[in-house]
């Protein structure tokens, strides 16, 4: 049953500019998206109504209010402006109660069609030939970084300690992505609690780069050059002092040829910010994640997937 209210998807791709500002893609971005969505919709909503713990008869219940594409359009404006239920449920003429059921339903099946970090790089891990491995790493080089994201102050008292962040100054989580020279996606790490440093996270998960590919990192993983020294990272020079018992005695200053490397290091590495700031234009990624740490991961997966079928052209 489809509502007499009118598709806001019609309405809403008859204005390009707004389109984009809503849901973070072109219209033809967006078709793309729903007819491959659409090509995997039966067999989801098969499974889903017939799951061994749903307690209805299959195909019992009533029917979506939305068409499947303004379904798919409200899970993307949701992650892109990631306004609340009753704001969202009102510019798409349904009730608050059912937004982020409708969000919830999709999420499975479009994780599954879009191009996410872990499928990537299983295919990265499948490269033999120089000529693979440059096709996902031009130059063979991967770019690292860490970015965090805040999240509501948690209730319990040793989730408050290990989740603030002595950087950003409230409780966060950190996440991981490493990116081609293109920009694209090849890894992403699990959500990490605020309080940890960026190289733990990286000796903790990080990506199984092919023979020759070289990470480029900042200076938050000093380190990583003696504890993977088979990787040849690129990293930072950096001042370093006499340590503890010298208190005021500076570091022997960079010489000219180093300071050369850390500016083109760092003209390289502007490639992974760029990409986290794509990251973050979805609000979803960008701002205080309300939702429960548990759905943390899949949502910011399927925004990684959003970013690379984007940078795909796909």
């Amino acid at each position: 049953m489809s509502s007499s209210f009118p598709s806001f998807y019609r309405r809403l791709s008859r204005r390009p500019e707004l389109f984009r500002s809503f849901t973070g893609l072109d219209v033809s971005e967006f078709d793309s998206l729903r007819s491959r969505v659409e090509s995997g919709y039966q067999e989801h909503e098969r499974k889903r109504l017939s799951r061994k713990d749903r307690k209805r008869e299959f195909g019992a219940g009533r029917p979506f209010k939305l068409s499947l594409d303004d379904r798919l359009l409200t899970l993307l404006m949701y992650y892109r402006a990631y306004v609340t239920s009753i704001l969202l449920g009102f510019v798409v003429n349904l009730d608050q109660s059912n937004v982020l059921k409708d969000v919830r339903m999709l999420e499975p099946l479009v994780k599954r069609v879009v191009p996410l970090p872990e499928k990537l790089h299983e295919m990265v891990r499948r490269a033999r030939t120089p000529e693979e491995v440059e096709r996902f790493f031009p130059g063979f080089k991967a770019f690292v970084d860490a970015t965090e994201q805040e999240i509501p102050r948690p209730k319990n008292s040793l989730k408050r300690r290990t989740h603030y962040s002595g950087k950003k100054k409230r409780h966060t989580v950190k996440t991981q992505p490493t990116v081609s020279s293109d920009g694209l996606i090849l890894h992403k790490t699990n959500h990490a609690r605020g309080r940890r440093h960026d190289f733990p996270i990286f000796k903790r998960n990080h990506p199984s780069l092919p023979e020759g590919v070289r990470p480029v990192v900042d200076l938050d993983y000093d380190g990583i050059q003696n504890d993977f020294a088979e990787l040849k990272p690129m990293v930072p020079f950096k001042r370093r002092g006499k340590g503890r018992g010298h208190k005021g005695e500076k570091g022997r200053r960079l010489t000219p040829r180093q300071k050369a490397f850390n500016r083109a290091l760092s003209k390289a590495r502007v490639v992974v910010e760029h990409t986290i700031s794509r990251l973050k234009k979805f609000n979803i990624f960008g701002t205080e994640f309300r939702n429960r740490l548990r759905h943390y991961d899949a949502m910011t997966d399927i925004v990684s997937g959003l970013v690379n079928m984007r940078i795909l052209g796909a």
